[in-house]
């Protein structure tokens, strides 16, 4: 698939960008080199090749959820320059 001057210009005004007709044809020839690698990938046989998202195998390894025992709300709320209903109380800053 070879891209022309009217599909740059149309993604020119879709990015609300202006170009002369030499960096058009610039353009061009760049898209043009990308498309092909693109289409140089489709060839690639990746008959029985797992999909993955990351070339290593990493897995998440998170630990077990399991209730503690935290600070007392008193605690913290003692430390806050001012509360209320046992929240931190802070400045409005929306008007």
């Amino acid at each position: 698939m070879a891209l022309t001057v009217k599909d740059v210009e149309h993604v020119a005004k879709l990015s609300r960008l202006s170009f002369s007709d030499d960096e058009k044809a610039d353009f061009i020839e760049k898209l043009n080199s990308v498309v092909d690698y693109i289409e140089q990938l489709g060839e690639v046989d990746v008959e029985g090749v797992k999909p993955t998202y990351n070339v290593l195998d990493i897995k998440n390894v998170f630990r077990e959820d399991k209730v503690e025992k935290s600070f007392d709300r008193k605690d913290i709320i003692a430390n806050a320059p001012s509360a209320e209903g046992g929240c931190f109380k802070v400045p409005k800053v929306v008007k």
